[in-house]
């Protein structure tokens, strides 16, 4: 399968995206991208962000990829457990999702909802996480728990920090390779 074939849908994490950071970089050169906006990058309220991603989901005409960074992640396994129509759905590529209990995450930064709904269970669809050895919101093993309780492929990127643009991974095109590996997986 193609990136053409698919409707890409970015979902950024705590904050957003800035113009440096990988996601907005492939949103801008894969033409079949867009991200997931929120009303509230700041203070994210979990229902409103799964809702979100569930109407672009919806909205879409193509199978979708999802292509989710840091809480984006945690969003889009839950979007995919909540979704009834989950052939719509190719994949999950999910890149340095957090731990809602990290001591580096700001007090009450994150909506209670985000742990207490995530999936608990294989999400159905083939994708992966990729985990750094050194992301202050993640130890590697809670990345390794994740995947084996989601159904998903681990990606070890190495002591990589929280793979975005503050650790150096702005472009980040071994990134785009490894996404563009698992489209080629899907065609098999």
């Amino acid at each position: 399968m193609r990136a053409s074939d698919l409707d890409i849908l970015i979902i950024p994490g705590l904050g957003g995206s800035g113009p440096d950071h990988w996601q907005s970089r492939w949103a801008q050169k894969l033409s079949t991208a867009r991200v997931v906006e929120q009303q509230d990058w700041l203070n994210p309220s979990r229902d409103a962000w799964v809702d979100a991603i569930r109407r672009e989901i919806d909205a879409s005409a193509r199978p979708v990829a999802l292509v989710g960074h840091s809480l984006g992640c945690i969003a889009a396994a839950s979007a995919i457990a909540e979704t009834p129509a989950r052939d719509k759905i190719a994949m999950a590529f999910l890149v340095a999702p957090p731990d809602p209990d990290a001591p580096a995450l700001p007090e009450g930064s994150i909506d209670p909802g985000f742990k207490e709904k995530a999936p608990q269970a294989a999400l159905g669809v083939p994708g992966v996480i990729i985990a750094s050895r050194n992301d202050a919101f993640a130890d590697y093993s809670f990345a390794e728990r994740l995947a084996l309780l989601w159904g998903l492929d681990l990606a070890d990127a190495g002591d990589a920090g929280h793979i975005n643009a503050e650790s150096g991974h702005g472009p980040w095109p071994e990134g785009l390779m490894r996404l563009a590996g698992l489209f080629s997986r899907l065609s098999r």
